[in-house]
């Protein structure tokens, strides 16, 4: 049986990748995480898999040189500390780079293919474009506008360089992923897709809240993202994991910058709906460092040969409701 370890497993991406891992009969998926507290749910995302073995991410390292002495198929690495708002630099720094920089070594020196969670976090407000370039004075240009982006960014950095001396996995490739939605987000709290926070309230009847915008050339709910549906993630990192190409840094967004107005009409339209949308006032603790914009450049990816076409935020949000939100088991 082959073997995968799916670091950040039980959170919202990897648990969808490792959904889509455990249907194969020749796997093994091993998750690396945390569960914390019954409470959170957080385990529901892998309970309706078959998982060989669940390793905290403490003992990651250790565990991985004495059970896979040899290398592993692959690791994909999707844990980290995502929220944007995180105090604890020197917590993200340990998490999200130096615990990167080891599964990296480990790779290298074993020959495992690598897969990992990167960001178009990186890119700050976007006044620079969201090209994936993979040069290293282009990545090192960047200006990320908080912690986390900043702890991808080095992270890229990173990876870059090693490549660039011949000291990397046979195969690897970092994801930066734009705005994710979709099922098996529901443990996240305040960092929870604007679709998940909507729909309790949408779905009872009652109005629901969107941020007014700052910036004059953006209407209230006319801001906009790049909202990519996770099933289409889970499907580019299935493709650079089974196939040969050398992906390196690259976008995964759907290409479309769409307005937040139009996710919330999206969501009103799965549920047979009125939009009924408040406007408030954005929290002066994020207004400065708020993103008003962002689009993924798809060159890079179409360019390897991913030709597979990204998922509308109507069909997207009408799959999320449809098949996750409504049900009284929501998980994937």
């Amino acid at each position: 049986m082959a073997s995968i370890v799916v670091t950040g497993g039980a959170g919202f991406i990897g648990s969808n990748i490792v959904a889509r891992l455990a249907r194969r009969a020749d796997t093994d998926v091993f998750v690396c995480d945390r569960l914390r507290d019954a409470a959170s749910g957080k385990w529901k995302n892998i309970a309706r898999h078959d998982i060989a073995d669940i390793i905290a991410p403490e003992e990651l390292l250790y565990r991985l040189e004495t059970r896979f002495p040899d290398g592993l198929q692959a690791i994909v690495h999707m844990g980290a500390i995502s929220s944007t708002t995180e105090p604890d630099v020197d917590r993200i720094v340990e998490n999200n780079f130096r615990l990167s920089k080891a599964i990296w070594d480990w790779c290298a020196a074993r020959k495992t293919p690598l897969i990992y969670a990167s960001s178009a976090a990186t890119y700050g407000n976007g006044d620079d474009g969201f090209v994936d370039d993979n040069a290293y004075a282009a990545v090192l240009a960047q200006r990320p506008l908080n912690a986390y982006g900043w702890s991808k960014k080095m992270f890229d950095l990173y990876a870059l360089r090693e490549a660039a001396q011949a000291n990397a996995p046979p195969k690897w490739s970092g994801l930066r992923f734009f705005n994710v939605y979709g099922p098996n987000e529901y443990h996240k709290g305040g960092q929870k897709s604007v679709v998940a926070h909507l729909y309790p309230k949408a779905a009872a009847g009652e109005q629901t809240r969107l941020f007014k915008s700052h910036h004059p050339d953006y209407p209230d709910g006319g801001q906009k993202r790049d909202f990519i549906y996770v099933d289409d993630c889970v499907d580019v990192a299935e493709w650079l994991l089974t196939g040969e190409k050398q992906g390196g840094v690259v976008n995964v967004g759907s290409g479309r910058a769409r307005t937040f107005l139009e996710l919330a009409e999206a969501l009103y339209a799965a549920i047979g709906r009125k939009p009924d949308v408040d406007f408030v006032e954005t929290p002066a603790d994020i207004r400065k460092n708020y993103q008003y914009f962002t689009e993924a450049d798809l060159t890079r990816l179409r360019s390897l040969g991913y030709d597979k076409q990204f998922t509308s935020i109507e069909a997207g949000v009408g799959s999320y409701v449809k098949d996750y939100l409504s049900k009284e088991d929501p998980y994937v």
